[in-house]
């Protein structure tokens, strides 16, 4: 995920969009099998022979049918998917999208040029926005080098959704409305929006021709800033959008009945290159510490975010960022890469701007005040109480594991990202006396318009391995055979589900079948081991490697008694994330970080004496 940046390209960003192929759909057998396969651990014998029954009969009877449907649907897509996962997993759900399916995270410039510090904070602002512009022109001019894994070459649609581009929500459905532009397509919107104490602002990034330098940013931020200092708070209109989406989708159609003009304000705020959030708290985080800004980057001030918007760089008075993005358009690796990109620009020129100090003269930001009511100013109340009532519930946790990092894991011949998952089970395991049904986020981009699979890292071969460890008379031998094997069966299975071979989604695709044709649910969905084992949203551990870059994110846990779980890699550290909710007595993200730091650190000593 390295931003390779062309000044004259050979491949344009968008070039390989038409050649890359369908996303295959993978053999009915095939995915029964591993379906099977992965719900054994959580099973007794007589569970699993209940189970292995209702399977075999959806696989002779009903599943052809359906399977035989899908097969049909995907001779006329790309990828017979995308429109179902959208609407799935993001756009049909109705509870509140900015806690429960939102990702936030620290920005990593704090660890080298940009220490917490305060009275800076509008001066780095302006030069964060100034290289998250030269992005977006990267974008525009199509500068960007398309993303390869090897010589394979990777889907880059997602990087259309990170600028201007906006979720709207629907009585039933929501829709995610973009008006992003390539050069060579047309126009592209240019503003971006400013929100402080409640307020909004706009004004354009571009002024003739040229993207404002930093010295011009700073001009427009400290014109906001100045408009807002001793005010009292504005109306706070963008809490609405933390609410329940049907709530807050009948309290947006309210909103614009009663002006016209509100309809022009919520059009400008969804077609802007991004909002920057200027919030007042100091949340003070370290290079080893990272909960403070990353909990304020998933629960802050609701007023001086969007929750609907692809992109909210968050800025702290005490000179850290932050961001908080909507998941619907893209997958976190979009923001992952864009702010690695920055970072290198931070620590390249040392997080100063060695430009022009010129201010050419141009129009001030325009507040945008919209026309409220007693309705909209208690909908908006009740906006803030439901949604300071679930962020004080979340438990977050995001510490730097420093002991080690990629370079030794690898020494050891082994994979990082199933070392961590592999610690992570056993850490699990250890503390709450069983498996965790787990979700690790698999990248299908190498299909057109490929996002995401599932990979289930708790297989048989980890609760053998987790069991093994936890027996006292086990020897190291056995200790790492067992290792070896787990290692082995979720290397296999992490490829598959690449490859475009797992099967989550393809059961998904059937459940969607029956479902849109009016059939009697089939038993395999209703199954109790179906949700046990985590299917239907139903993972205890809801985790994604963020990659080996400097950035990391953090996300809500899937389920009340579960946890999420963002890691990233680096030579000699480990950073993750960690997430709970503090009134399920059975979680505690804080217990389960110790017991990975015991876990990793008996690992590694496991690899070492074995030299695996």
């Amino acid at each position: 995920m390295t931003n390779q940046v062309s000044e004259f390209p050979t491949e344009r960003t968008f070039q390989y969009q038409h050649s890359l192929p369908p996303l295959p759909v993978p053999s009915l057998e095939g995915s029964l099998a591993k379906y099977l396969d992965a719900v054994r651990p959580f099973a007794t014998e007589e569970e699993y022979q209940v189970t292995a029954a209702v399977v075999k009969r959806f696989g002779e009877g009903i599943g052809k049918d359906l399977h035989q449907k899908l097969l049909q649907r995907a001779r006329t897509r790309r990828n017979w998917l995308e429109e179902w996962w959208l609407n799935a997993a993001y756009l049909e759900m109705r509870y509140p999208s900015q806690l429960n399916v939102n990702f936030g995270g620290p920005a990593p410039y704090l660890e080298h040029c940009w220490p917490p510090t305060e009275g800076v904070q509008l001066q780095r602002t302006s030069i964060s926005m100034w290289h998250t512009l030269q992005y977006w022109d990267l974008l525009r001019t199509e500068r960007l080098d398309p993303h390869k894994a090897g010589n394979v070459v990777l889907d880059m649609d997602q990087f259309r959704m990170l600028f201007c581009t906006c979720k709207i929500p629907g009585v039933t459905k929501d829709t995610i409305i973009n008006y992003f532009k390539t050069e060579s397509e047309g126009p592209c919107p240019s503003h971006v929006v400013v929100m402080c104490k409640g307020r909004f602002f706009s004004f354009d990034a571009v002024c003739d021709g040229y993207i404002l330098t930093p010295p011009e940013l700073l001009r427009q931020l400290t014109h906001v800033k100045q408009c807002c200092e001793g005010e009292p708070a504005g109306d706070g209109v963008a809490a609405l959008t933390s609410e329940e989406r049907t709530r807050w989708a009948k309290a947006r159609e309210y909103l614009i009945g009663i002006d016209p003009a509100n309809k022009t304000i919520l059009e400008i705020i969804q077609s802007s290159l991004f909002v920057v959030s200027l919030d007042d708290a100091k949340p003070y985080a370290t290079a080893e510490n990272y909960t403070p800004v990353t909990r304020e980057a998933l629960t802050g001030d609701p007023t001086i975010r969007w929750g609907d918007k692809s992109y909210n760089s968050l800025s702290f008075a005490d000179g850290t960022f932050g961001s908080n993005c909507d998941h619907a358009p893209y997958d976190a690796m979009v923001l992952v890469t864009h702010c690695y990109y920055v970072d290198q620009q931070l620590k390249a020129t040392d997080g100063r701007w060695k430009g022009s100090e010129t201010v050419r003269p141009m129009p001030l930001p325009e507040e945008l005040v919209f026309t409220v009511d007693d309705r909209v100013r208690s909908d908006v109340a009740h906006a803030k109480q439901q949604y300071f009532e679930t962020t004080q519930d979340l438990q977050v946790v995001c510490y730097a594991f420093t002991s080690f990092g990629k370079a030794a894991i690898k020494q050891r011949k082994l994979h990082p990202d199933t070392f961590i998952q592999l610690a992570l089970q056993l850490a699990y395991y250890r503390q709450h006396g069983r498996l965790g049904s787990c979700y690790e986020t698999a990248m299908t981009r190498r299909f057109y318009h490929g996002r995401t699979e599932t990979m289930r890292p708790c297989t048989l071969e980890a609760q053998n391995w987790c069991h093994t460890m936890l027996l006292p008379a086990a020897s190291a031998e056995a200790k790492r055979k067992a290792l070896l094997l787990a290692f082995n069966k979720h290397n296999k299975l992490m490829a598959e589900a690449q490859n475009g071979k797992g099967f989550d989604r393809h059961l998904l695709g059937l459940y969607l079948i029956a479902k849109e044709e009016g059939l009697p649910m089939p038993d395999l969905f209703t199954d109790p081991l179906y949700s046990k084992s985590g299917g239907g949203g139903n993972f205890t551990l809801s985790t994604s490697l963020v990659g080996y870059t400097t950035v990391l994110g953090a996300v809500a846990p899937m389920v009340h008694h579960g946890y999420g779980f963002f890691y990233r890699i680096g030579d000699d550290r480990i950073v993750a994330s960690c997430t709970a909710w503090k009134s399920s007595p059975e979680t505690d993200a804080e217990a389960l970080f110790q017991n990975l730091v015991s876990s990793l650190h008996e690992m590694l000593h496991l690899a070492t004496t074995a030299q695996l």
